[in-house]
């Protein structure tokens, strides 16, 4: 698949940077910023001017140096929000499928506060997330550089910014959305050297994957503050039974070595259950209030609050940090044929989604956000899959409070080529996962891991491959199963034995045999049986479905039409219900809604497999699956029967 690029000279990714004295993103925690009686955090959202850098070579940005000066004063400029995916925005079809080196810069007024007490108060600047190769700037100084889209980095800029108050301080971002055969997701860029057929220098991003390679500054980018010593990182593990819960904790503080710690950790109404001190310890809760899926209990995500205060003495001053930490209390356990949370089966129906809407693209957006969530809880649906990259925190801090769990997946989709099993990319993988895994390590909705999707699992290298990247995931996090999703052949996926989780992706009567609903049964009920007979674990149906498109109809049902996507469902689900009794613990549609691709002759502005619209409304297979999975509810759940009725969620 190709996405066509402007013409113009080679974009070459994350090789173009010969001159620069490369910073990597700092180490360490990576605490959501809040604000605390300690903290403060300043949003930078909204308009950053913005240039494309389309000269040959794609490096004029970096030959002329435009980070040494006001973006503006080095050619023309527009405006582009922030947070969004720039290719959407403008009229300019120029940069809808621009590939190379895109510029921002924001101007910013810091808080005199800030910035008048000789350094004992951190300044740090962190975006969420941008796409997919990140150089940032202050006031002309480089302070970090990140190689990977979806995930955060930040940077300190104290010293960059300190003795100039009521002086704008400039951010500028150079922002590289080109993928190579060992950047994560892969991709290729490929040169068209016939005069005859395309213009000088003509070149096209090749991927893997079927949704639209948006980029830009996906996600909310902010300033914070910490004091010069601080609590740099919480790690939190559960375990409970009936009557006790145990959360254990592991606090590191930066910038000194002489400090004193003290933790309570209060229900939602504010009582202290607990306390402790030091930088390790266990945290005993009687009666607790166990973090409980959506629909599985009556009061589902409850959360505790871990209150962290810090203090030491730094030139004969006290100094504090505080941070409060949400915290679930919930235990995972997988066997050969269940998937239990808090020791009971839990059986998935739910969805994959994508970061994806109209304009915005790919960038985070509170109403767009919120209203999935009501749709997600509307159809009875009790978990996702992060298809197929992490999604904002934002998101996923509604999935901890709303009690959707979540099948955590790291960008490693379109893994197709021999040369994206080698060294180079297993090192990136592993970088990916440890960042992944900070993130999310606290978060009481995460309940499994997820290493890739639908990669090339039946060539040799994946063996050792996905051998190691699964080790090492466990090695990082052993509180939590680890998976990827498969579409290989049960003979010849190498990965699988290494996985806790078999999750399959199979697309009957739509890929193979198109139109046959009546293959399904068989073709389905044959492949549960196959890889549990192979490897004796649990299996999810991680995608099925089929495109419609809205408002086309047809009986007996066709391809595309509104019906046939129901019928699809139904043989499906025939199958589910059989094969739930055994070893099958889930079903994940394909998809919550219709998302963008690149252009091609299989797809109309987009893939349509939502069972929602691209604009989040219903098609007819959004009913079905409705009344499905508040069945499902129902059966196995242990509410009152008024919380069990689903009108009490339209």
């Amino acid at each position: 698949m190709a996405a066509g690029a402007s013409g113009g000279g080679a974009a070459r990714g994350c090789r173009l940077l010969p001159l620069l004295l490369l910073a990597a993103a700092r180490a360490g925690g990576a605490l959501y910023p809040r604000d605390t009686p300690s903290r403060e955090r300043k949003e930078l959202g909204g308009l950053w001017s913005f240039r494309a850098d389309f000269s040959p070579g794609r490096d004029a940005g970096f030959t002329q140096r435009w980070y040494r000066q006001p973006l503006r004063q080095t050619g023309p400029v527009i405006d582009m929000p922030v947070p969004s995916s720039f290719n959407d925005i403008t009229q300019d079809p120029s940069l809808e499928n621009y590939i190379g080196w895109v510029w921002y810069e924001k101007e910013v007024l810091l808080p005199r506060r800030w910035l008048q007490d000789d350094l004992s108060t951190r300044v740090v600047l962190r975006f969420g997330s941008a796409h997919y190769y990140s150089v940032v700037w202050v006031n002309g100084v480089q302070v970090v550089e990140h190689e990977g889209g979806h995930l955060p980095f930040e940077a300190d800029i104290s010293r960059v910014v300190q003795g100039s108050p009521g002086i704008p301080c400039r951010i500028t971002v150079a922002l590289n959305n080109t993928l190579t055969p060992h950047t994560l997701p892969p991709g290729t860029i490929q040169y068209m050297n016939d005069k005859t057929r395309y213009p000088k220098n003509y070149f096209v991003q090749n991927i893997r994957f079927d949704f639209f390679n948006y980029a830009g500054i996906h996600r909310p980018v902010v300033l914070y503050t910490t004091p010069s010593v601080y609590i740099d990182d919480i790690t939190v593990t559960t375990t409970s039974s009936e009557s006790v819960a145990m959360v254990q904790y592991r606090v590191s503080v930066v910038g000194s070595t002489l400090y004193s710690l003290s933790l309570s950790l209060r229900d939602q109404e504010g009582k202290v259950v607990a306390t402790g001190d030091g930088p390790a310890g266990e945290l005993k809760v009687l009666n607790p209030n166990l973090w409980w899926p959506y629909l599985m209990h009556e009061n589902p995500g409850y959360r505790y609050s871990l209150e962290v205060k810090m203090q030491a003495q730094v030139n004969g001053a006290l100094l504090e940090d505080m941070y409060t930490l949400p915290v679930g209390i919930r235990t995972v356990h997988v066997t050969s044929t269940q998937f239990l949370i808090n020791g009971r089966p839990f059986y998935f129906h739910g969805v994959n989604k994508h970061e994806d809407a109209d304009i915005r693209g790919k960038g985070f957006d509170w109403p767009l956000v919120v209203k999935d969530f009501n749709l997600l809880r509307w159809l009875g649906a009790n978990s996702f899959r992060t298809s197929h990259y992490p999604y904002a925190e934002e998101i996923m801090d509604l999935c901890d409070a709303y009690g959707i769990v979540v099948i955590d997946e790291c960008p490693g989709v379109g893994i197709k080529m021999a040369e994206s099993f080698g060294n180079k990319s297993l090192q990136h993988h592993l970088v990916v996962m440890e960042e992944l895994i900070q993130r999310d390590k606290n978060r009481p909705s995460v309940v499994m891991w997820s290493v890739a999707n639908e990669p090339a699992s039946e060539l040799p290298p994946a063996a050792s491959y996905f051998k190691t990247v699964i080790a090492h995931t466990k090695a990082l996090d052993p509180s939590r199963p680890v998976t990827f999703v498969t579409d290989a052949n049960y003979a010849l996926d190498r990965g699988a034995p290494y996985v806790d989780v078999i999750c399959v992706n199979s697309y009957f009567s739509w890929y193979h045999d198109p139109g046959h609903l009546e293959v399904i049964p068989l073709q389905l009920t044959t492949q549960f049986e196959n890889w549990y007979k192979t490897y004796q674990k649990p299996i999810i149906q991680s995608e099925y479905g089929a495109d419609s498109v809205p408002g086309l109809h047809s009986d007996p049902p066709l391809m595309f039409s509104e019906e046939y996507q129901k019928a699809m469902l139904r043989e499906y689900h025939s199958v589910f219900d059989k094969k739930r009794k055994e070893y099958v613990i889930g079903e994940l549609i394909w998809n919550f809604a219709d998302f963008m691709t690149n252009q091609g002759t299989t797809r109309v502005l987009g893939n349509k497999k939502g069972i929602f619209t691209r604009q989040r409304q219903p098609k007819s297979a959004a009913f079905v699956l409705r009344e499905r999975y508040w069945k499902i509810a129902n059966e196995s759940s242990c509410l009152p029967p008024i919380v069990k009725s689903h009108s009490l969620f339209l």
